[in-house]
């Protein structure tokens, strides 16, 4: 049988993935005001938030049960022992409006009445309450699905929570191996959703930030804008994932980021067509991959026929091998942390788990 916790990520996991709300969902735009009523006065109403998606999640576990009748003594669950044990834990782990224990503990919940349109108790204010008890009928009388419910509340708890500005640690004592440590922990963090794959980019893209300042080969030289993750290069003109321009507008160097991926011939000849045009003078393909197994011999072939063809310098190595070099190159490596912070906490890409994660991995850290 499926458990409410399976319920509750699948749900999160799915909503943390979609972009076009209007596309997704087919309920009525009455239902939708339901929802985005309760989650509107979530902060000064958890209880009936964490009553709610309890219910929703019993009806998908146990859809033959009437989740009106929220109580032993008059149906067939208790919806505070579910609450208690998976709801409300759940709802403080992604950081959304939760009650202490469950939201069963607040007296205008906690009646044994069915959550009924005629149920009695002073849910305030009245808007709140005809959207949770006309929610609940919608599921239970009309069959709206309660999966979808389920989704769109935590599609729209999502972008309140991320809405909310968090203050991001910006530690200035670190060594470059508390440092490389740090981000090593950060892109491997076990993150629900999408946003881990833009961070190796964000710190590649931070340290050129520094060395533009200080090291001579970048001297006359531009770093171009970073793209949206969900840009292709082809879409936005670029040649990698960062660019650095030349005084006349063409590109000096490029650089390809991937995250859990191994670089490969095919990969290498796909960055040859980006930049093949142009007078590229470096190219890099870095990796948080372990390439130590990698089939070498044809990337290292394809590295030679491009030098031949174009001659530039293709280099392909690891994310955290190139910033471990990059950062000694650096009068004070603390000016990388402050510039990664600040393309974390400004890019669209970097959600709130991936910014709470920084935080945790910095507070915890042994100096």
């Amino acid at each position: 049988m499926t458990n409410y916790r399976q319920i509750l990520d699948d749900a999160y996991s799915s909503a943390d993935q979609i972009q076009n709300v209007d596309e997704t969902f087919t309920f009525s735009n009455e239902v939708k005001g339901y929802i985005e009523t309760i989650v509107d006065k979530a902060e000064n109403s958890k209880a009936v938030l964490a009553v709610i998606i309890t219910l929703m999640a019993h009806k998908i576990v146990v859809p033959e049960d009437d989740i009106r009748y929220h109580q032993k003594d008059i149906g067939n669950f208790s919806g505070r022992t579910i609450d208690s044990k998976f709801i409300t834990p759940f709802i403080k782990e992604k950081n959304f409006p939760a009650m202490a224990e469950s939201g069963w503990l607040t007296r205008s919940l906690e009646q044994k009445v069915p959550y009924d349109l005629n149920y009695p108790g002073a849910i305030k204010p009245t808007s709140l309450k005809n959207a949770f008890l006309q929610l609940i009928n919608e599921v239970q009388v009309n069959g709206v699905d309660a999966k979808s419910i389920l989704t769109y509340f935590f599609v729209l708890l999502i972008r309140q929570r991320d809405s909310h500005n968090i203050d991001l640690a910006k530690p200035h004592s670190l060594s470059i191996s508390n440092i490389i440590e740090v981000l090593h922990q950060h892109f491997d963090y076990p993150y629900q959703g999408h946003g881990a794959s833009r961070l190796p980019t964000l710190a590649i893209y931070a340290a050129y930030e520094c060395m533009m300042k200080e090291v001579s080969r970048f001297h006359d030289k531009q770093l171009c804008p970073l793209e949206s993750h969900t840009s292709a290069d082809s879409q936005s003109g670029q040649i990698g994932d960062i660019q650095i321009n030349n005084i006349n507008g063409e590109a000096f160097e490029g650089v390809e980021i991937k995250h859990n991926i191994e670089i490969t011939k095919d990969l290498v000849e796909h960055a040859y067509t980006k930049f093949m045009s142009q007078h590229t003078n470096r190219y890099y393909l870095l990796t948080t991959a372990d390439m130590s197994k990698a089939d070498w011999t044809p990337i290292e072939e394809e590295i030679k026929s491009i030098a031949r063809k174009h001659g530039c310098q293709v280099i392909v190595n690891g994310v955290y091998t190139s910033l471990k070099y990059y950062l000694r190159l650096l009068s004070d490596p603390s000016d990388f942390i402050e510039h990664y912070v600040n393309l974390m906490k400004n890019d669209e890409n970097v959600k709130y788990p991936q910014q709470a994660a920084w935080n945790e991995i910095i507070s915890k850290l042994n100096l």
